[in-house]
């Protein structure tokens, strides 16, 4: 998680605005607690009957040996995945809810942030927990600032899901497309959101009352990236 990767190129998006978005990336996150603590104690407490964490629901992952918990707490959610042979956990993901939505997208909007070991990275868990959100109908918005990691996986996933680019501010989500020009991209108000199973991006206008143009081919019906 150090070392900058090299721009992604998704179909329908010029070198250019790739190599941008690479000046995005914050790579020097620095965690309050070390990371094997904290994914030693969630894992025993996991395992520990009668703690509020024993006893979660086990999706399993698509990668053998792996499988997911995942709990509910006050409108977040919080995925543990487990590494089953070794007994111990990978890392975890947290769906946030953001500040700078009102009640109605808050219903709707969660923006994800991942930690995991480093034996972990570049396996796909990740990308699968976010498969599995976006399957339950979730739509996933961006942070301010991305690991090279999370950059890329929200990369590939905009190569599955339908995906574009919103303002958010006061309050209130705004619709840009997926042509946005560096001086905007530049705003960390704007970030990159991924829709869900089901949703369209008309559904999601009516839903949170998202500002914006109204649809025009191809994007009619928010169809995904070829």
């Amino acid at each position: 998680m150090e070392m900058a990767l090299p721009p992604l190129l998704l179909p329908g998006l010029p070198a250019w605005l790739t190599g941008w978005m690479e000046l995005r990336i914050d790579v020097d996150l620095q965690p309050a607690k070390p990371l094997a603590e904290e994914l030693e104690g969630f894992y025993e407490r996991l395992h520990s009957p009668g703690d509020r964490l024993w006893g979660l629901p086990a999706v399993a992952l698509p990668q053998p040996d792996f499988a997911m918990r995942y709990r509910e707490a006050d409108g977040e959610w919080y995925v543990y995945v487990e590494d089953l042979q070794r007994r111990r956990l990978a890392g975890y993901t947290v769906f946030n809810r953001l500040v700078e939505l009102d009640r109605r997208a808050d219903r709707h909007l969660r923006a994800p942030h991942s930690r995991y070991d480093t034996p972990y990275q570049r396996r796909g868990l990740a990308s699968a927990v976010y498969r599995w959100a976006l399957q339950e109908g979730w739509c996933l918005v961006s942070g301010a600032r991305q690991s090279p990691g999370a950059h890329a996986l929200w990369h590939r996933l905009a190569r599955q899901h339908a995906w574009g680019y919103v303002d958010l501010r006061d309050k209130a989500v705004t619709y840009l497309g997926q042509a946005v020009e560096p001086p905007v991209l530049d705003d960390l108000m704007v970030r990159m959101v991924l829709l869900g199973e089901g949703w369209t991006l008309e559904r999601l206008r009516s839903a949170i009352r998202m500002r914006g143009l109204p649809c025009s081919p191809p994007w009619q019906g928010c169809s995904a990236l070829p």
